[in-house]
């Protein structure tokens, strides 16, 4: 185990690399000024001094190079939209909402989702599976920007139990974590019923089975500790999705995160901002990656097996 995280943290280093490169050219191929729209032309004078100013007048090399060594001290560079302030002060002050929210969201797709696939693939073609699939496919059919409305319009301003908008009590955080955890409650109750219906067909379930095993038992310890190494398998990816920031979501519910300010500065080509945010959201899912892998060793002893030879 300590051998694959080493391994896992080793390989950050090359994909941040990659990541960086991809994503500074990418920024740089699309044509334009950071400092002007085109109703808003800025006299030629002006940005050329702020193209000196913050460098963009030197070659793409040269640039790319200097920003990489201020990351390297932990420095992510200021912002061009958000005047005075740096992305560090952007990522310190704006993340902790979206992270929490993203925690919250996982949370409540897997206290959904999982459940809910066990449960159809055990009653399949039952009234419950078709309940359960159904419930599934309304999660990923209805999109977060109409859920949100909905819950806001029948929890809030009908029934008055919880809060519109805003962030920082627990009743303020009901509703977006819903919005956001449903879709993705939905999709891990589908692969976990989809993992659950392969598993219990196998010979080592008929074997328990025989043994004399309760059914309880046989689901609860055999066959969805074996069905939850594909879901683990997604959780990864969809957890760094969720922590990072969800721009709808917190636009419904005015939150301040993250996703606000990387939408932004894709729109106002905040080169720095871009450039921070994506390679946070690279840390965050190869770390998450990382967590995955060391949970398929403890939930599958047949994996330490492979590692250890």
């Amino acid at each position: 185990m300590v051998t694959i995280a080493i391994r896992r943290i080793l390989a950050l280093f090359p994909v941040l690399f990659v990541i960086s490169i991809v994503t500074f050219l990418l920024m740089h191929s699309v044509p334009g000024s950071p400092f002007a729209t085109e109703d808003k032309p800025l006299p030629p004078q002006i940005k050329a001094n702020l193209d000196a100013y913050y460098g963009l007048d030197r070659p793409l090399v040269t640039q790319y190079l200097s920003y990489m060594g201020n990351v390297l001290r932990g420095d992510l560079g200021p912002s061009y939209l958000q005047r005075n302030r740096t992305v560090n002060d952007i990522i310190r002050q704006h993340l902790p909402p979206s992270a929490v929210l993203g925690m919250l969201a996982l949370g409540v797709a897997l206290a959904l989702g999982v459940p809910i696939g066990v449960l159809s693939a055990v009653k399949q073609n039952t009234a419950l599976d078709y309940l359960g699939m159904f419930v599934a496919i309304a999660g990923v059919s209805v999109p977060a920007m109409t859920l949100g409305p909905l819950l806001i319009w029948g929890f809030a301003l009908e029934l008055g139990w919880l809060p519109v908008a805003r962030w920082g009590t627990w009743q303020q955080a009901v509703l977006p974590s819903i919005t956001l955890g449903l879709g993705s409650a939905a999709i891990l109750a589908r692969l976990t019923r989809a993992s659950m219906l392969q598993t219990i067909h196998q010979d080592f379930i008929r074997t328990a089975r025989s043994k004399g095993l309760s059914e309880q038992r046989v689901i609860t310890k055999h066959a969805l500790r074996n069905a939850l190494v594909p879901v683990i398998t997604v959780i990864g990816p969809l957890f760094a999705a969720l922590v990072t920031g969800s721009m709808v979501v917190e636009q419904i519910f005015a939150i301040p995160g993250l996703g606000r300010y990387f939408v932004d500065s894709v729109a106002s080509r905040d080169y720095p901002v871009i450039m921070g945010t994506t390679l946070l959201y690279a840390v965050v899912l190869v770390l998450s990656n990382l967590v995955v892998d060391l949970s398929y060793n403890l939930i599958d002893p047949r994996m330490r097996l492979e590692d250890s030879a």
